[in-house]
């Protein structure tokens, strides 16, 4: 099929073979990566596929300045507080506001991850100033009083 033809469209469609590598935001040191698949310049609503090696991990507790969500397409993942375990097909969803983690990953882990606005008020010690991507709520706060 000649996709040439097709009119221009604003739907987005991805392909998990054909992400850009370069696009990996790397957290070595917590054994993950997050690809964003999609962003909301204005709300910092998202949509990331996280990859999490096993022991992969994020470190303390924490909250976020909107609702989370996550769906586990593979792997075992788990918020070693509440001892709440994400296996495939496992929908998982934090309320803003709500402290949660320690998270680790028992074994090699695929989830994604839904914003439904900015993810923190301020940046938690697993983010840098690169990997936090501009979704500090005051980040986005700055953009509207322009």
């Amino acid at each position: 099929m000649n996709t040439s033809a097709l009119p221009p469209t604003l739907e987005v469609l991805l392909h998990a073979t054909e992400l850009d590598p370069a696009k990996w935001i790397d957290f070595p040191e917590y054994g993950f990566r997050q690809y964003f698949l999609w962003k909301h310049p204005d709300t910092g609503a998202s949509i990331a596929l996280l990859e999490y090696e096993k022991g992969g991990r994020i470190p303390v507790k924490h909250s976020h300045a909107s609702n989370q969500f996550m769906y586990c397409l593979q792997g075992e993942y788990e918020y070693t507080d509440s001892k709440l375990h994400l296996k495939p097909g496992s929908f998982y969803m934090n309320p803003k506001d709500h402290p949660h983690g320690p998270t680790v990953a028992h074994e090699r882990s695929v989830l994604i991850e839904i914003y439904d606005g900015p993810h923190y008020y301020e940046k938690p010690v697993f983010h840098t100033d690169a990997t936090i991507g501009g979704f500090l709520s005051t980040d986005l706060q700055d953009k509207q009083d322009v």
